[in-house]
């Protein structure tokens, strides 16, 4: 196994870990309304991800697929920028109230992971 595939498979097994031991969870649940509208647009990317694969299996123009691979990293940049509105709006300021300024670093390097 070469360095690249051993790295990378202690940072899965790492991943993997802290999801199971240290997964976050919102103290304000999202809206019925808004999970649905989440749900949808990650339902959308989904169905976008498919049709990629269905334009490569049917040898389609290197092209069209980069234009639809364009397309869902925009949607997926956008959902993004609305999990992050979210966060600002409710973790970051519920933390901020309750004396927690941490929350204002992690909210800074969150914004960078999606530019």
């Amino acid at each position: 196994m070469s360095d690249k595939q051993t790295d990378r498979q202690q940072a899965e097994n790492l991943c993997t870990a802290c999801a199971d031991c240290c997964a976050h969870h919102k103290h304000t649940p999202r809206s019925e309304a808004s999970n649905r509208q989440l749900q949808n647009r990650l339902n959308r990317m989904a169905g976008q991800l498919n049709g990629i694969k269905k334009m490569l299996d049917d040898n389609r123009y290197c092209g069209d697929i980069l234009t639809q691979i364009a397309a869902v990293e925009s949607a997926l940049q956008s959902f993004g920028y609305l999990i992050l509105q979210e966060h600002m709006e409710t973790c970051v300021v519920e933390e901020i109230k309750s004396g927690n300024l941490q929350i204002v670093e992690e909210a800074v390097d969150l914004i960078k992971k999606l530019k």
